[in-house]
């Protein structure tokens, strides 16, 4: 019997963590072992079905509404990854406690906190019941120091704003400390 984990792959935008996702998934792919990607439907910044990263690197994906359709479609595989994870529902911890249970290998990656510096969906449950997290850093844009979050650069107050660069820019909690203070 295949032993299954959960490894969870988070931090700030322009971090790195699609990247990671996508490394881990092209690896286990060599390795010829059966890989699924998900991606929640709501993301389609680059691709409505792939998942891009930043830096571009690309890698088939199947895009789902509700982490229930992970289960249905994941069944036969060695590896599942789960890109955008934050966006999902809370059934996503249970998805991936069944797939691991399973024998698969679960690689998720999301966001750890909003814009606001708050713990944004389902990532802290996921990081709870995780074998492994795996949290990537982001370069604050301003000073050069690891960033810490998100800052968004558009009026919204909308907790869900797909966004790039012309939206978010990553600071370190110094400077973020700094941005927020100017907004009040």
């Amino acid at each position: 019997m295949r032993r299954g984990s959960v490894e969870v792959v988070c931090g700030s935008m322009f971090s790195g963590k699609t990247e990671e996702l996508i490394r881990r998934m092209k690896r286990a792919q060599f390795a010829k072992q059966k890989v699924e990607i998900f991606k929640p439907a709501i993301d389609v910044r680059y691709s409505e079905e792939d998942v891009v990263s930043h830096d571009h690197n690309v890698i088939p994906s199947t895009p789902v509404d509700s982490s229930q359709n992970i289960l249905l479609l994941a069944d036969d595989c060695d590896v599942v990854g789960i890109d955008e994870a934050q966006f999902f529902d809370m059934g996503i911890v249970d998805v991936c406690n069944q797939l691991a249970n399973r024998g698969m290998r679960v690689i998720v990656a999301g966001l750890d906190m909003d814009f606001k510096g708050q713990p944004f969906g389902p990532m802290p449950a996921l990081m709870a019941i995780a074998d492994d997290v795996y949290k990537t850093h982001a370069i604050c844009v301003r000073c050069g120091d690891l960033a810490y979050v998100s800052h968004r650069l558009v009026a919204s107050e909308k907790r869900v704003l797909l966004g790039e660069t012309d939206s978010y820019e990553p600071l370190c909690r110094a400077c973020y400390q700094k941005a927020e203070n100017l907004r009040d």
